[in-house]
Parts: C-alpha cells; structure tokens; sequence
C-alpha cells in the first residue's frame, strides 16, 4: 500500500494568489480532487486530504497530517503569481533523500508532457514549511501564474485543469509503480461468463417510425436496442 497525502494549497481565510478572476485556493482545491479521483484507479494507493473543502489549515498541520499518517508522498498543488508563466515544482533546499529528487524528476516531465506547449520554469528547491516540515518525500508544484492573462485563461478551463491532474497522476505512477484496477468490462472470458449490461436510453420518440429507425441503426452497428 502506498499512502500519498494531496494538500490543495491555501483554504478558508486564506485565498493564495488571486487574479483575472480567479482564486489560487479554488483552483488547488478543484485540482487535488481531480488528482485523487484520478489516483483512486489504481491498486494499493490510500489517499489522504489535507482538505477537501474550503478551510483554512495551518501549514504546519498540512505536515503533521502526513506524519500521522506515515505516508510514503506528500504533494501540495499550488498556481503561481508575480507576473511570470509556466510550471515549476519544489523539493526542500535541505537535506533530502534520493528519492525526493528521482520523485521530482519524474513528477515534473510528466506534468510538463500533459499541459502541452507551457514554459518550464525548472526543478527548484525551496524552505517552504511543507517540504521542510514533512517526514517523507515531498514536492510542491506551481501550475501557471493566476495574474498572466494567458495562464489564467488556461486555469479557467475544466479540461486544462484535467490535464495539470492527469500530470501529476502520471507522474506518481511512474515514480511508485502503480497498476491499474481490473476493470469489470474487461472479465469476458467465455460463454458461461457472466457480463455486466449497462442500459443506455438513447431518447423518447412521439413518431415509432423514427424509433425504430434508429433501433435499426444501432443494430448494424453491433449494439443491442429495443424499443420499450
């Protein structure tokens, strides 16, 4: 088992960074939950929020979390500010453990690799409390900058902020070895096999003939469909 704890960056009393709209606290928040309902895919990973909400949380109890919990990870999602553009991502500048580094290396060009043609700003190290704090391997990522009018452009779309989770997600399974959960649909093995039905309702027709034209359709194209 693998126990990653995810910390979304600011909360409650707190907004991070703001711009163009936007407030850091809300877009770590919206990414960590993306990342962990990505994560939850795999075997063997237990995850762990430092928030789930918007609350204010000490920094020094977003690594007291990690602790507690003897994780293996710890990752803090945050959106940069200051008038630059890009990714970059932290490691402490103290004494850190190979791991840490060979984790930042991996985590960061798969980020990089999944939000396309952005800057990258580097593998940078930092006193920041929750890399300092933290008993484990631990990296802080600064996704884009909220006062850039074409990041934040960017930060405004569900699909990019897809795209920032999925980094990080593949990223982790690249460092820790991750493995899929079996899907259900993937158990057809023979006839006596029993498959999992999904119904699908295509729509309501007030004209049969429209019904059963599509019916029809389906058909040739190796779906079962009947009309209820």
């Amino acid at each position: 088992m693998v126990k990653i704890v995810l910390d979304a960056g600011h909360g409650g009393t707190d907004s991070g960074a703001v711009g163009n709209g936007l407030l850091e606290k809300n877009l770590t928040l919206n990414i960590i939950k993306k990342i962990g309902n990505l994560l939850a895919e795999y075997e063997g990973v237990d995850i762990i929020y430092t928030r789930t909400d918007d609350r204010f949380i000490e920094l020094s109890e977003r690594a007291a979390i990690a602790n507690r919990a003897d994780a293996d990870f710890f990752l803090s999602v945050h959106i940069n500010a200051g008038g630059g553009t890009g990714f970059e991502s932290y490691i402490y500048n103290g004494n850190v453990s190979s791991a840490t580094i060979a984790y930042q290396n991996v985590i960061h060009a798969e980020i990089l690799k999944a939000i396309g043609n952005m800057t990258d700003r580097g593998k940078k190290r930092a006193n920041y409390a929750v890399l300092r704090e933290t008993n484990m391997p631990a990296l802080l990522t600064e996704n884009l900058f909220i006062d850039n009018v074409n990041d934040a452009a960017k930060l405004k779309s569900e699909q990019f902020l897809l795209q920032v989770a999925h980094g990080h997600v593949e990223g982790l399974v690249k460092a820790f070895g991750l493995k899929k959960k079996a899907a259900a649909s993937q158990t057809k093995t023979d006839t006596n096999t029993k498959e999992k039905l999904y119904r699908v309702q295509v729509g309501a027709f007030t004209d049969r003939e429209n019904a059963e034209r599509l019916v029809e359709e389906l058909k040739k194209k190796g779906y079962q469909a009947i009309i209820i």
